[in-house]
């Protein structure tokens, strides 16, 4: 990095901390002078000032601030010497415009910043709050990666976010990096991947840098690790991952992690892990019902510069319920019309459908919690009262299991809203339920006919 390019950097973090006054009165005529090497790990660096009283004020003020930015830039120990040159500052020309900030852009200095960092991290430049749909399914974890991003390592120190594939945690994950960026570019971010934490380990062990990879995590002050269940049943990830999590927390850093289990549901999770990972924030992240997957679809469309008709929309949303097939199909019906060169209606929509799934036709009916109890207790004889009741008769828990695992896995309602479907039942009944059905439905192959029946009764 040259001169200038050092001390925009400077320039660009001192104008995000001070008035537009202030950072006009003393910094608009300042540029380095000469960069002096001083031994290894330490420089002298001469900077130029319009002024005596400029010098005085930025020395007895704002010395430590640009200390500070200049070492973390160069990761060298940095001198400063101020020496007034007001020439190198007085307009040759009269016919140049005056300005307070000269010539430079720091607002586009400051963008150039942030998509740097954002590629040197990598995050993915589309995951940000803005293209985050929300809608019931998601959004208390919405509202808490928000609080996180406006206030790092304060508002909930972990935040633990848990859900199946395609629901969005690492989206949400990776908007709080863009808009704690957005902020202050500077911030010392690391997401990484469990497996990538995993490799780098031991990739650090094979070559004896284990203490190039521990300064790399351990100063970070926000820390993003993705699908963290990877590191269970992994002794020595986890005894390295424990002392990175204790290290950013007490140094009152920020850390996200996601994963698709509950901390107490990781197989192999150290309990010292599973215990500080149950002390922060959990939140679970449903899968998107129609509404939230008509909206995804629709803001990608947007994103990807094309207009998405609504009708359409909602004829995909309603076929499609995994985001990651709605990407590739919404791909697939914009390549389409392209190559065509037809409009996006819903005949296309329809005719795509039918190519990419070998289902029968499904009906636009959005299927309601009490249709699903209905169907389950006229397919085993029971009244439905019967199956929201307290009694737990075998005849009857069994059925009331399967109604729970279908409106849990077919509609996405949440655990505390089916179990007040069933009589005010605890959330943990619900999961328990829908565990246990998920697991049997493996081995038991009458459980899995009773259970594909039931679907096709009811068009899913």
């Amino acid at each position: 990095m040259d001169k200038k390019d050092l001390w925009d950097t400077v320039l660009a973090e001192l104008q995000l901390n001070l008035s537009k006054a202030i950072f006009s009165a003393w910094f608009s005529k300042t540029k380095i002078l000469k960069i002096k090497k001083a031994g290894k790990k330490r420089q002298i660096i001469k900077i130029a000032v319009a002024s005596p009283f400029a010098k005085t004020t930025i020395e007895e003020r704002y010395l430590g601030q640009i200390k500070e930015v200049l070492d973390k830039t160069t990761k060298l120990k940095n001198e400063l010497t101020f020496t007034v040159q007001s020439a190198l500052f007085e307009n040759k020309h009269s016919n140049i415009p005056q300005g307070p900030l000269l010539s430079i852009d720091y607002k586009k200095e400051k963008n150039k910043k942030i998509k740097k960092a954002i590629r040197r991290i990598g995050l993915r430049p589309d995951f940000t709050f803005k293209t985050f749909a929300v809608s019931s399914t998601n959004e208390v974890a919405y509202a808490a990666a928000q609080a996180v991003a406006k206030q790092p390592g304060k508002a909930y120190q972990l935040l633990f976010l848990y859900g199946g594939v395609g629901v969005g945690k690492t989206h949400l994950m990776q908007a709080i990096g863009h808009q704690i960026l957005k902020d202050k570019p500077n911030t010392s971010l690391v997401y990484s991947t469990a497996e990538e934490f995993t490799n780098e380990i031991i990739n650090a062990i094979r070559t004896k840098s284990t203490a190039i990879f521990r300064k790399k995590y351990r100063a970070a002050k926000l820390l993003l690790i993705d699908d963290v269940q990877f590191i269970g049943g992994k002794d020595t990830v986890q005894e390295e991952f424990f002392h990175t999590f204790n290290t950013i927390h007490r140094a009152g850093g920020q850390t996200i992690l996601t994963s698709d289990k509950l901390p107490d549901q990781i197989k192999g999770l150290e309990n010292r892990l599973r215990s500080r990972f149950e002390g922060g924030l959990t939140i679970d992240i449903q899968q998107p019902n129609f509404e939230l997957r008509t909206a995804i679809l629709l803001i990608k469309a947007k994103q990807w510069g094309k207009t998405l008709p609504m009708d359409v929309a909602q004829i995909i949303a309603n076929n499609i319920k995994s985001t990651r097939q709605l990407e590739g199909f919404l791909i697939r019906i914009m390549t389409e019309s392209k190559t065509k060169k037809e409009p996006i209606t819903p005949e296309m929509a329809q005719k795509l459908l039918g190519k990419v799934s070998s289902k029968k036709e499904k009906t636009n009916k959005i299927i309601q919690p009490k249709e699903i109890i209905r169907a389950v207790a006229s397919y085993f004889n029971l009244k439905t009262s019967q199956l929201k009741g307290p009694r737990r008769l075998k005849s009857i828990v069994l059925p009331r299991q399967i109604s729970m695992y279908l409106i849990r896995k077919e509609l996405n309602l949440s655990l505390v809203k089916i179990g007040e479907i069933f009589g005010n039942r605890d959330h943990t009944t619900v999961m328990h339920s829908v565990e246990k059905i998920d697991k049997k439905i493996n081995i038991s192959e009458k459980l899995r006919l009773d259970i594909n029946s039931l679907k096709k009764n009811l068009h899913f």
